[in-house]
């Protein structure tokens, strides 16, 4: 058990340190060739927060341990707007101006609701992974092509702010690549100290990655929103979110369903993705809201929303669900 958790914490500690200086190298290698900070934020930030996700999940289904990998992809979703999202708000209101990220709601939910017609049959199979990651190329080239063709607004303005983007070409190769490199290994060590967890506290490693899994990958996503709350960075901090989301459900999950089928409980199917699924429309919907009486996001969102992931969390414990 003492081994396991080492094994745990040292690779989410390795694994943030990786997503950092891979979203860096990324996002300044894409300036140095040319691609507009729009674009940048669009899409590498996106699947960048998205990386350690994608990582994790991958090793876990080529391990066999599938179930880690599905619950990593829906609990760091639940953990993005509940608790992620939920902290950002009690820290500061919030307000989306940002015409990118408004578009961006109804495309998570609408991918919401793709995965969830995929998953109906209970099993994620390759034909599953494949429309999912087809879908995730499509969105991310939709994404793309409207980024090159947007004016800068203040998502665009944030990201330059945030980020900075002026290292040399060779230092942003060398993080990119060290984040190619020390991401796996992080994810190694995680998946194995996850699943020895689970089988001591005799879970299933389904519920190890609604949790403990969820909530490590999804730190980079915390301390983002942290800092961009901090500086009053709303688009940016609520991008994030979704951006990750996204991706999430298209390529952490997509890729799963091509490494390896996996079949899972009725009961995952209408409590846990239906609780993602809640929680989305339930952002979408205070969203839409507070955009068109243009006022901030409350604190009291913040709070219901960090109430919500206790409670899930609470839940998913004492039940011990599979």
């Amino acid at each position: 058990m003492l081994i396991a958790s080492g094994y745990l914490v040292i690779g989410l500690i390795l694994l943030i340190f990786a997503a950092d200086k891979f979203i860096l190298g990324a996002a300044a290698l894409a300036k140095h060739l040319g691609v507009s900070t729009m674009l940048v934020g669009l899409i590498v930030v996106g699947f960048g927060t998205s990386a350690p996700e994608m990582v994790v999940s991958a090793i876990a289904s080529f391990k066999g341990n599938s179930g880690l990998a599905m619950g990593n992809a829906i609990g760091s979703n639940i953990t993005n707007i509940a608790l992620v999202l939920g902290v950002g708000l009690l820290i500061t209101p919030m307000q989306v101006k940002s015409k990118i990220i408004k578009r961006e709601m109804p495309i998570l939910l609408m991918v919401c609701l793709l995965a969830l017609f995929l998953l109906l049959d209970l099993s994620l199979t390759l034909m599953d992974g494949v429309i999912l990651l087809i879908s995730m190329l499509g969105v991310t080239l939709l994404l793309g092509f409207l980024g090159v063709n947007e004016s800068k607004d203040s998502y665009s303005e944030e990201i330059e702010s945030e980020y900075d983007l002026n290292i040399k070409m060779s230092h942003a190769i060398l993080f990119l690549l060290m984040g190619v490199v020390v991401l796996p290994l992080a994810s190694q060590l995680m998946v194995i100290g996850a699943t020895d967890i689970a089988q001591y506290f005799g879970v299933s490693d389904l519920v190890i990655g609604l949790t403990i899994v969820a909530l490590g990958t999804s730190l980079p996503e915390l301390a983002a929103i942290v800092a961009s709350a901090a500086k009053k960075e709303h688009d940016l901090a609520i991008g994030n979110i979704v951006g990750s989301n996204i991706f999430n459900l298209l390529g952490v999950i997509g890729i799963s369903g091509v490494i390896n089928d996996y079949h899972f409980s009725r009961r995952f199917l209408m409590f846990d993705y239906l609780y993602m699924v809640i929680l989305t429309v339930f952002l979408f919907i205070v969203s839409i809201y507070f955009v068109l009486k243009d006022r901030f996001v409350s604190r009291l969102i913040g709070l219901v929303l960090v109430l919500l992931y206790s409670a899930y969390m609470i839940w998913l414990f004492v039940s011990k669900a599979t």
